[in-house]
Protein backbone atom coordinates (compact mmCIF):
# COMPACT_ATOMS: atom_id res chain seq x y z
CA UNK A 1 0.00 0.00 0.00
CA UNK A 2 1.21 3.43 -1.13
CA UNK A 3 1.76 5.88 2.06
CA UNK A 4 -0.17 9.22 2.18
CA UNK A 5 1.32 11.80 0.74
CA UNK A 6 2.21 14.36 3.33
CA UNK A 7 1.08 17.88 2.37
CA UNK A 8 3.13 20.94 4.51
CA UNK A 9 0.89 24.34 4.58
CA UNK A 10 2.58 27.97 6.17
CA UNK A 11 1.05 31.05 7.21
CA UNK A 12 1.87 34.02 8.57
CA UNK A 13 -0.62 32.87 11.68
CA UNK A 14 -1.87 29.07 12.64
CA UNK A 15 -4.77 28.21 15.04
CA UNK A 16 -3.60 25.47 17.07
CA UNK A 17 -4.79 23.24 20.09
CA UNK A 18 -2.79 22.36 23.03
CA UNK A 19 -4.91 19.93 24.45
CA UNK A 20 -7.39 21.87 26.14
CA UNK A 21 -7.26 25.48 24.67
CA UNK A 22 -6.29 26.87 20.83
CA UNK A 23 -3.26 28.49 20.56
CA UNK A 24 -1.36 31.12 17.92
CA UNK A 25 1.50 30.03 16.42
CA UNK A 26 3.37 33.13 14.38
CA UNK A 27 4.65 31.88 10.97
CA UNK A 28 3.18 28.67 11.91
CA UNK A 29 2.91 25.26 9.72
CA UNK A 30 0.46 22.52 9.73
CA UNK A 31 1.62 19.10 7.82
CA UNK A 32 -1.41 16.81 6.43
CA UNK A 33 -1.06 12.89 6.53
CA UNK A 34 -3.95 11.81 4.11
CA UNK A 35 -7.58 12.75 5.72
CA UNK A 36 -5.26 13.53 9.30
CA UNK A 37 -3.02 16.23 10.83
CA UNK A 38 -0.05 15.20 11.66
CA UNK A 39 1.80 17.67 12.84
CA UNK A 40 1.37 21.27 14.37
CA UNK A 41 3.81 24.09 15.13
CA UNK A 42 7.07 25.31 13.38
CA UNK A 43 9.94 23.57 11.97
CA UNK A 44 8.73 20.11 11.11
CA UNK A 45 11.57 17.82 11.18
CA UNK A 46 10.41 15.17 8.71
CA UNK A 47 10.01 15.13 5.16
CA UNK A 48 7.37 16.53 3.07
CA UNK A 49 5.76 16.00 -0.04
CA UNK A 50 4.63 19.69 -1.19
CA UNK A 51 4.73 22.57 1.11
CA UNK A 52 2.11 25.32 0.36
CA UNK A 53 2.93 29.08 1.70
CA UNK A 54 -0.44 31.02 2.00
CA UNK A 55 1.50 33.79 3.49
CA UNK A 56 -0.33 36.86 5.36
CA UNK A 57 -2.94 34.58 6.36
CA UNK A 58 -4.64 32.83 9.97
CA UNK A 59 -4.74 28.69 9.20
CA UNK A 60 -7.47 27.59 11.33
CA UNK A 61 -9.56 24.88 12.27
CA UNK A 62 -12.55 24.76 9.76
CA UNK A 63 -16.56 26.19 11.38
CA UNK A 64 -18.73 24.00 11.90
CA UNK A 65 -22.87 25.13 11.49
CA UNK A 66 -25.11 23.02 13.55
CA UNK A 67 -28.38 25.40 11.87
CA UNK A 68 -26.52 25.48 8.24
CA UNK A 69 -28.85 27.24 5.54
CA UNK A 70 -29.69 24.14 3.24
CA UNK A 71 -31.85 26.20 1.18
CA UNK A 72 -32.38 29.60 -1.00
CA UNK A 73 -33.31 31.58 1.87
CA UNK A 74 -36.96 33.27 1.43
CA UNK A 75 -36.36 35.00 5.14
CA UNK A 76 -35.17 37.95 3.18
CA UNK A 77 -38.46 37.89 1.78
CA UNK A 78 -39.78 38.65 5.18
CA UNK A 79 -37.60 41.78 5.79
CA UNK A 80 -39.81 44.99 6.25
CA UNK A 81 -42.24 43.02 4.75
CA UNK A 82 -44.73 43.03 7.55
CA UNK A 83 -46.26 40.45 9.44
CA UNK A 84 -45.31 37.42 7.62
CA UNK A 85 -48.44 35.26 8.00
CA UNK A 86 -49.96 37.20 5.53
CA UNK A 87 -47.25 36.61 2.77
CA UNK A 88 -47.84 32.82 2.42
CA UNK A 89 -44.95 32.26 4.56
CA UNK A 90 -47.76 30.20 6.43
CA UNK A 91 -50.44 27.59 5.16
CA UNK A 92 -53.49 29.16 5.16
CA UNK A 93 -56.85 27.24 6.05
CA UNK A 94 -57.73 27.39 2.07
CA UNK A 95 -54.46 26.11 1.31
CA UNK A 96 -54.24 23.01 3.46
CA UNK A 97 -58.22 22.04 2.57
CA UNK A 98 -56.92 21.99 -1.79
CA UNK A 99 -53.64 19.56 -0.46
CA UNK A 100 -50.53 21.37 0.24
CA UNK A 101 -48.03 20.92 -2.86
CA UNK A 102 -44.28 20.90 -3.54
CA UNK A 103 -42.79 24.22 -4.54
CA UNK A 104 -40.16 22.47 -6.25
CA UNK A 105 -38.90 19.61 -8.82
CA UNK A 106 -37.06 16.80 -7.37
CA UNK A 107 -33.96 18.47 -9.07
CA UNK A 108 -34.37 21.72 -7.56
CA UNK A 109 -34.72 20.60 -4.29
CA UNK A 110 -31.66 18.75 -4.77
CA UNK A 111 -30.05 22.16 -6.66
CA UNK A 112 -30.64 23.90 -3.59
CA UNK A 113 -28.45 22.31 -1.46
CA UNK A 114 -25.96 21.96 -4.23
CA UNK A 115 -26.30 25.69 -3.76
CA UNK A 116 -26.15 26.25 -0.15
CA UNK A 117 -23.19 23.99 0.36
CA UNK A 118 -21.49 25.59 -2.18
CA UNK A 119 -22.12 28.92 -0.25
CA UNK A 120 -20.87 27.04 2.96
CA UNK A 121 -17.49 25.91 1.84
CA UNK A 122 -17.30 29.61 0.85
CA UNK A 123 -17.84 30.78 3.77
CA UNK A 124 -15.12 28.37 5.58
CA UNK A 125 -17.64 25.73 6.98
CA UNK A 126 -16.50 22.89 7.08
CA UNK A 127 -18.76 20.94 8.59
CA UNK A 128 -22.59 21.44 8.03
CA UNK A 129 -26.04 19.76 9.99
CA UNK A 130 -28.52 21.43 7.28
CA UNK A 131 -31.54 23.09 7.96
CA UNK A 132 -34.06 23.93 5.32
CA UNK A 133 -38.17 25.31 5.34
CA UNK A 134 -40.67 23.27 5.42
CA UNK A 135 -43.55 25.40 4.40
CA UNK A 136 -43.00 25.31 0.80
CA UNK A 137 -42.97 21.10 0.78
CA UNK A 138 -45.88 19.09 0.36
CA UNK A 139 -44.96 17.78 3.76
CA UNK A 140 -41.57 17.13 4.57
CA UNK A 141 -37.89 15.40 3.26
CA UNK A 142 -37.54 12.33 1.59
CA UNK A 143 -35.19 9.56 1.57
CA UNK A 144 -34.79 9.73 -2.20
CA UNK A 145 -34.15 13.75 -1.59
CA UNK A 146 -31.45 12.94 0.85
CA UNK A 147 -29.65 9.97 -1.16
CA UNK A 148 -28.98 12.82 -3.64
CA UNK A 149 -28.24 15.29 -1.26
CA UNK A 150 -25.46 13.16 0.23
CA UNK A 151 -23.84 12.51 -2.95
CA UNK A 152 -24.07 16.50 -3.95
CA UNK A 153 -21.92 16.70 -0.49
CA UNK A 154 -19.66 14.27 -0.94
CA UNK A 155 -19.01 15.70 -4.46
CA UNK A 156 -18.49 18.84 -3.24
CA UNK A 157 -16.54 17.63 -0.44
CA UNK A 158 -18.25 18.76 2.92
CA UNK A 159 -18.43 16.88 5.94
CA UNK A 160 -22.49 17.02 6.46
CA UNK A 161 -24.15 15.39 9.38
CA UNK A 162 -27.84 14.79 7.31
CA UNK A 163 -31.38 12.70 7.82
CA UNK A 164 -34.64 13.76 6.08
CA UNK A 165 -36.54 16.42 8.61
CA UNK A 166 -39.88 14.79 9.18
CA UNK A 167 -42.59 15.90 11.68
CA UNK A 168 -46.18 14.76 12.74
CA UNK A 169 -48.02 18.25 12.02
CA UNK A 170 -48.13 21.59 10.92
CA UNK A 171 -49.68 24.73 12.20
CA UNK A 172 -51.66 26.79 9.97
CA UNK A 173 -53.97 30.01 9.64
CA UNK A 174 -57.04 30.37 9.97
CA UNK A 175 -59.63 32.78 8.28
CA UNK A 176 -59.85 34.57 11.43
CA UNK A 177 -56.51 35.11 11.98
CA UNK A 178 -55.73 32.45 14.64
CA UNK A 179 -53.04 29.30 14.10
CA UNK A 180 -54.52 26.01 14.77
CA UNK A 181 -52.78 22.70 13.98
CA UNK A 182 -53.26 20.33 11.36
CA UNK A 183 -52.35 16.29 12.71
CA UNK A 184 -51.10 13.39 10.76
CA UNK A 185 -48.84 11.06 12.83
CA UNK A 186 -48.74 8.07 10.76
CA UNK A 187 -47.03 10.36 8.29
CA UNK A 188 -44.76 11.42 11.00
CA UNK A 189 -43.54 7.81 11.91
CA UNK A 190 -43.41 6.94 8.59
CA UNK A 191 -40.72 10.15 7.93
CA UNK A 192 -38.85 9.12 11.10
CA UNK A 193 -38.75 5.60 9.24
CA UNK A 194 -37.21 7.04 6.43
CA UNK A 195 -34.85 8.63 8.61
CA UNK A 196 -33.89 5.79 10.12
CA UNK A 197 -33.25 3.81 6.48
CA UNK A 198 -31.14 6.54 5.54
CA UNK A 199 -29.00 6.75 8.96
CA UNK A 200 -28.59 3.23 8.52
CA UNK A 201 -27.75 3.47 4.87
CA UNK A 202 -25.37 6.24 4.73
CA UNK A 203 -23.78 7.03 8.06
CA UNK A 204 -19.98 6.49 7.40
CA UNK A 205 -20.79 6.64 3.71
CA UNK A 206 -18.38 8.15 1.54
CA UNK A 207 -15.26 7.54 3.24
CA UNK A 208 -16.62 8.85 6.60
CA UNK A 209 -17.97 12.74 5.35
CA UNK A 210 -21.24 11.31 5.46
CA UNK A 211 -22.95 11.05 8.96
CA UNK A 212 -26.30 10.54 10.19
CA UNK A 213 -28.55 12.46 12.35
CA UNK A 214 -32.65 12.19 13.29
CA UNK A 215 -33.80 15.99 12.76
CA UNK A 216 -37.42 16.16 13.57
CA UNK A 217 -38.62 19.53 12.81
CA UNK A 218 -39.78 21.29 15.68
CA UNK A 219 -41.18 20.54 19.17
CA UNK A 220 -44.44 21.56 18.35
CA UNK A 221 -44.71 20.01 15.47
CA UNK A 222 -44.07 16.38 16.83
CA UNK A 223 -46.31 14.22 18.70
CA UNK A 224 -45.49 12.29 22.07
CA UNK A 225 -45.38 9.13 19.90
CA UNK A 226 -43.07 10.69 17.05
CA UNK A 227 -40.76 12.11 20.12
CA UNK A 228 -40.43 8.70 22.15
CA UNK A 229 -39.64 6.68 18.97
CA UNK A 230 -36.86 9.25 17.99
CA UNK A 231 -35.54 9.22 21.96
CA UNK A 232 -34.96 5.65 21.75
CA UNK A 233 -33.93 4.91 17.72
CA UNK A 234 -31.59 7.85 18.89
CA UNK A 235 -30.18 5.77 21.92
CA UNK A 236 -30.12 2.59 19.55
CA UNK A 237 -28.23 4.07 16.67
CA UNK A 238 -25.90 6.33 18.98
CA UNK A 239 -27.66 8.99 16.39
CA UNK A 240 -27.42 12.63 17.29
CA UNK A 241 -31.25 14.48 17.67
CA UNK A 242 -31.63 18.22 16.26
CA UNK A 243 -35.18 20.16 17.71
CA UNK A 244 -35.52 23.33 17.33
CA UNK A 245 -36.86 24.71 20.71
CA UNK A 246 -37.85 27.73 22.61
CA UNK A 247 -37.75 29.83 19.93
CA UNK A 248 -40.37 32.07 20.33
CA UNK A 249 -43.44 32.91 22.83
CA UNK A 250 -46.19 31.38 20.87
CA UNK A 251 -44.42 28.09 20.87
CA UNK A 252 -43.69 27.99 24.43
CA UNK A 253 -47.70 28.48 25.06
CA UNK A 254 -48.45 25.82 22.36
CA UNK A 255 -45.99 23.63 24.16
CA UNK A 256 -47.73 24.14 27.54
CA UNK A 257 -50.93 23.62 26.50
CA UNK A 258 -50.72 20.80 24.09
CA UNK A 259 -48.11 18.95 26.82
CA UNK A 260 -48.55 20.36 30.04
CA UNK A 261 -44.75 21.35 30.00
CA UNK A 262 -42.58 24.09 29.31
CA UNK A 263 -40.08 22.67 26.36
CA UNK A 264 -36.91 21.82 27.66
CA UNK A 265 -38.87 20.38 30.78
CA UNK A 266 -41.28 18.58 27.90
CA UNK A 267 -37.94 17.09 26.47
CA UNK A 268 -36.54 16.05 29.77
CA UNK A 269 -39.63 14.27 30.49
CA UNK A 270 -39.30 12.09 27.10
CA UNK A 271 -35.55 11.48 27.50
CA UNK A 272 -34.57 13.84 24.84
CA UNK A 273 -32.24 15.87 26.53
CA UNK A 274 -28.85 14.30 26.37
CA UNK A 275 -25.17 14.69 24.74
CA UNK A 276 -26.52 13.72 21.88
CA UNK A 277 -28.85 16.59 21.65
CA UNK A 278 -28.58 19.33 19.45
CA UNK A 279 -30.85 22.02 20.34
CA UNK A 280 -31.46 25.81 17.86
CA UNK A 281 -32.58 28.23 19.34
CA UNK A 282 -32.94 28.05 23.45
CA UNK A 283 -33.84 32.05 23.66
CA UNK A 284 -37.40 31.61 25.84
CA UNK A 285 -36.15 29.65 28.45
CA UNK A 286 -37.91 29.14 32.26
CA UNK A 287 -34.93 30.52 34.23
CA UNK A 288 -32.26 29.18 35.63
CA UNK A 289 -33.98 25.84 35.84
CA UNK A 290 -33.91 24.95 32.06
CA UNK A 291 -30.08 26.31 32.24
CA UNK A 292 -29.73 23.24 35.16
CA UNK A 293 -31.74 20.83 33.22
CA UNK A 294 -29.24 21.99 30.08
CA UNK A 295 -26.29 21.66 31.81
CA UNK A 296 -26.67 18.71 33.86
CA UNK A 297 -28.21 16.12 30.61
CA UNK A 298 -25.07 17.30 28.80
CA UNK A 299 -27.23 19.08 25.88
CA UNK A 300 -25.83 21.76 23.16
CA UNK A 301 -27.57 25.13 22.25
CA UNK A 302 -27.00 26.03 18.39
CA UNK A 303 -26.61 29.85 18.93
CA UNK A 304 -27.96 31.93 15.78
CA UNK A 305 -27.78 35.49 16.61
CA UNK A 306 -28.40 37.26 13.44
CA UNK A 307 -31.33 35.44 11.89
CA UNK A 308 -33.05 36.56 15.28
CA UNK A 309 -31.49 39.87 15.67
CA UNK A 310 -33.41 40.95 12.52
CA UNK A 311 -36.70 40.34 13.93
CA UNK A 312 -35.81 42.30 17.64
CA UNK A 313 -34.78 39.24 19.55
CA UNK A 314 -31.83 38.14 21.29
CA UNK A 315 -30.69 35.03 23.70
CA UNK A 316 -31.02 36.81 26.76
CA UNK A 317 -27.20 36.28 28.37
CA UNK A 318 -24.88 34.00 26.02
CA UNK A 319 -22.28 34.96 29.14
CA UNK A 320 -24.67 33.87 32.05
CA UNK A 321 -25.64 30.44 29.92
CA UNK A 322 -22.20 29.34 29.85
CA UNK A 323 -21.51 30.01 33.58
CA UNK A 324 -24.24 27.47 33.96
CA UNK A 325 -22.08 24.94 31.94
CA UNK A 326 -23.81 25.57 28.78
CA UNK A 327 -22.09 24.29 25.76
CA UNK A 328 -22.89 26.52 23.13
CA UNK A 329 -22.09 25.59 19.01
CA UNK A 330 -23.42 28.01 16.31
CA UNK A 331 -25.35 28.29 13.65
CA UNK A 332 -26.02 30.45 10.24
CA UNK A 333 -29.59 29.30 9.68
CA UNK A 334 -30.18 32.20 7.71
CA UNK A 335 -28.54 33.65 4.24
CA UNK A 336 -25.52 34.68 4.61
CA UNK A 337 -23.77 31.21 5.62
CA UNK A 338 -21.24 33.44 7.37
CA UNK A 339 -20.46 32.51 10.80
CA UNK A 340 -17.90 35.37 11.28
CA UNK A 341 -20.90 37.55 11.21
CA UNK A 342 -22.25 35.92 13.44
CA UNK A 343 -19.77 35.64 15.98
CA UNK A 344 -19.53 39.59 15.22
CA UNK A 345 -22.94 39.94 15.38
CA UNK A 346 -22.95 37.96 18.35
CA UNK A 347 -20.45 39.65 20.23
CA UNK A 348 -22.28 42.81 20.04
CA UNK A 349 -25.55 41.27 21.20
CA UNK A 350 -24.25 39.88 24.33
CA UNK A 351 -22.60 42.94 25.49
CA UNK A 352 -25.84 45.09 24.97
CA UNK A 353 -28.02 42.38 26.85
CA UNK A 354 -25.00 42.36 29.45
CA UNK A 355 -24.19 45.70 29.92
CA UNK A 356 -20.94 45.77 29.33
CA UNK A 357 -18.11 43.27 28.28
CA UNK A 358 -17.21 40.99 31.13
CA UNK A 359 -19.25 38.03 30.50
CA UNK A 360 -18.67 37.33 26.92
CA UNK A 361 -15.51 37.59 25.17
CA UNK A 362 -14.57 37.11 20.92
CA UNK A 363 -12.55 33.95 21.63
CA UNK A 364 -15.92 32.62 23.69
CA UNK A 365 -18.10 32.90 20.07
CA UNK A 366 -14.95 31.32 18.31
CA UNK A 367 -15.08 28.75 20.16
CA UNK A 368 -18.53 28.00 19.83
CA UNK A 369 -17.91 27.64 16.45
CA UNK A 370 -15.44 25.29 16.31
CA UNK A 371 -14.84 23.22 19.95
CA UNK A 372 -18.40 23.90 21.22
CA UNK A 373 -19.56 22.71 17.64
CA UNK A 374 -17.18 19.61 17.55
CA UNK A 375 -18.41 18.51 21.58
CA UNK A 376 -22.24 19.01 20.55
CA UNK A 377 -21.17 16.18 18.13
CA UNK A 378 -19.05 14.03 20.22
CA UNK A 379 -16.28 14.49 17.81
CA UNK A 380 -12.66 15.17 19.85
CA UNK A 381 -11.10 15.25 16.36
CA UNK A 382 -13.09 18.11 15.01
CA UNK A 383 -12.77 21.90 15.00
CA UNK A 384 -9.50 21.75 16.07
CA UNK A 385 -5.69 21.71 14.41
CA UNK A 386 -4.01 18.96 16.63
CA UNK A 387 -2.31 16.15 16.07
CA UNK A 388 -4.22 12.87 15.09
CA UNK A 389 -7.19 15.53 14.26
CA UNK A 390 -9.13 15.57 11.24
CA UNK A 391 -7.38 17.34 8.21
CA UNK A 392 -10.24 20.47 8.00
CA UNK A 393 -8.61 23.86 7.80
CA UNK A 394 -9.47 26.91 6.48
CA UNK A 395 -7.20 29.57 5.53
CA UNK A 396 -8.54 33.10 5.64
CA UNK A 397 -6.60 36.00 4.47
CA UNK A 398 -5.39 38.74 6.52
CA UNK A 399 -4.18 40.93 3.68
CA UNK A 400 -7.70 42.78 2.77
CA UNK A 401 -7.24 46.90 3.60
CA UNK A 402 -11.24 46.04 5.65
CA UNK A 403 -9.57 44.43 7.86
CA UNK A 404 -7.02 47.06 9.61
CA UNK A 405 -3.83 46.69 10.85
CA UNK A 406 -2.97 43.65 12.63
CA UNK A 407 -2.71 43.00 16.39
CA UNK A 408 -4.65 40.02 17.15
CA UNK A 409 -5.86 38.19 13.59
CA UNK A 410 -8.63 36.52 15.00
CA UNK A 411 -9.86 39.74 16.48
CA UNK A 412 -9.53 41.28 13.34
CA UNK A 413 -11.53 39.17 11.50
CA UNK A 414 -14.41 38.53 14.04
CA UNK A 415 -14.45 42.95 14.12
CA UNK A 416 -14.35 43.19 10.38
CA UNK A 417 -13.60 40.01 8.53
CA UNK A 418 -15.89 38.79 5.78
CA UNK A 419 -17.21 34.83 5.63
CA UNK A 420 -15.59 35.28 1.44
CA UNK A 421 -12.11 36.22 3.04
CA UNK A 422 -11.95 32.58 3.61
CA UNK A 423 -9.63 31.61 0.48
CA UNK A 424 -9.22 28.04 0.92
CA UNK A 425 -10.47 25.07 2.86
CA UNK A 426 -8.93 21.43 3.40
CA UNK A 427 -11.87 18.98 4.25
CA UNK A 428 -10.64 15.52 5.28
CA UNK A 429 -7.09 16.40 3.72
CA UNK A 430 -8.72 17.52 0.36
CA UNK A 431 -8.21 20.93 -1.08
CA UNK A 432 -11.47 21.49 -2.00
CA UNK A 433 -11.32 25.54 -2.29
CA UNK A 434 -8.36 27.38 -3.91
CA UNK A 435 -8.18 31.00 -4.27
CA UNK A 436 -12.20 31.50 -3.24
CA UNK A 437 -12.86 28.72 -6.17
CA UNK A 438 -14.51 25.98 -4.68
CA UNK A 439 -13.70 22.82 -6.65
CA UNK A 440 -15.67 22.39 -9.54
CA UNK A 441 -18.34 24.92 -9.52
CA UNK A 442 -19.15 27.34 -12.32
CA UNK A 443 -20.28 30.38 -9.93
CA UNK A 444 -22.31 32.27 -12.70
CA UNK A 445 -24.17 29.29 -13.75
CA UNK A 446 -25.01 28.40 -10.05
CA UNK A 447 -26.19 31.93 -8.99
CA UNK A 448 -28.22 32.31 -12.24
CA UNK A 449 -30.27 29.18 -11.88
CA UNK A 450 -30.91 30.15 -7.94
CA UNK A 451 -32.12 32.91 -8.97
CA UNK A 452 -34.86 31.86 -11.29
CA UNK A 453 -35.37 29.29 -8.67
CA UNK A 454 -35.82 31.49 -6.23
CA UNK A 455 -38.15 34.04 -8.62
CA UNK A 456 -40.23 30.37 -8.93
CA UNK A 457 -40.66 30.12 -4.86
CA UNK A 458 -42.04 34.04 -4.97
CA UNK A 459 -44.37 32.92 -7.07
CA UNK A 460 -45.38 29.85 -4.90
CA UNK A 461 -46.11 32.33 -2.20
CA UNK A 462 -49.82 33.40 -3.47
CA UNK A 463 -51.14 29.51 -3.38
CA UNK A 464 -50.59 29.58 0.44
CA UNK A 465 -51.93 32.85 1.07
CA UNK A 466 -55.95 33.69 1.20
CA UNK A 467 -57.34 34.55 -1.56
CA UNK A 468 -54.35 33.34 -3.72
CA UNK A 469 -53.65 37.20 -4.40
CA UNK A 470 -51.15 38.24 -7.12
CA UNK A 471 -47.81 37.29 -5.85
CA UNK A 472 -46.09 40.61 -6.41
CA UNK A 473 -48.35 42.56 -3.86
CA UNK A 474 -46.78 40.06 -1.34
CA UNK A 475 -43.10 41.56 -1.87
CA UNK A 476 -42.20 45.02 -1.40
CA UNK A 477 -38.59 46.61 -1.85
CA UNK A 478 -36.95 49.16 0.29
CA UNK A 479 -36.97 51.50 -2.59
CA UNK A 480 -40.21 51.18 -4.56
CA UNK A 481 -38.91 50.47 -7.94
CA UNK A 482 -39.66 53.44 -10.53
CA UNK A 483 -41.77 51.02 -12.99
CA UNK A 484 -44.08 47.68 -12.53
CA UNK A 485 -42.74 44.44 -12.31
CA UNK A 486 -43.48 42.20 -15.03
CA UNK A 487 -43.17 38.68 -16.05
CA UNK A 488 -40.33 39.85 -18.48
CA UNK A 489 -38.57 41.98 -15.46
CA UNK A 490 -39.52 40.37 -12.53
CA UNK A 491 -36.68 41.73 -10.15
CA UNK A 492 -33.57 44.47 -10.42
CA UNK A 493 -31.53 42.49 -12.48
CA UNK A 494 -30.39 38.93 -13.78
CA UNK A 495 -27.01 40.36 -14.90
CA UNK A 496 -25.31 37.40 -12.92
CA UNK A 497 -26.84 34.96 -15.84
CA UNK A 498 -24.36 33.29 -18.19
CA UNK A 499 -24.06 33.78 -22.04
CA UNK A 500 -27.01 31.76 -23.75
Amino acid sequence: MTAPRRIGLKASCVVGFDGSRHVLWRDGEVVIEGARILFVGRGFPGPVDQWIDYGNALLGPGFIDLDALGDLDSTVLTLDNGDERDMGRMWSAEYLAKGPRESYSFDEEVFKYRYAFTQLIRNGITTAMPITSMYYREWAETFDEFAAVAGVAAELGLRAYLGPCYMSGMQYLRADGTLAEHWDEPRGLAGLDAAERFFREFDGSHGGLIRGALLPDRIQTCTPALLQRTAALSCELAAPVRLHCCQGPGEVKRVKRLRGLAPLAWLEHLELLGPRSVLPHGIYIEGDDDLARLAENGSSLVHCPVVFARDGEALDSFGRYRAHGVNFALGTDTWPADLLDNMRQGLNIARLKEGGSAQTSALDLYNAATLGGAKALGRDDLGRLAPGACADITVFSLAGMHLGPLFDPLKNLILAGRGDDCIASWIDGRCVMHDGQVNGVDYASLQHQAQQQFHALMRSHATRAFGQPDWRSLFQPAIPFADAWSEARPLCTLASAPDQ
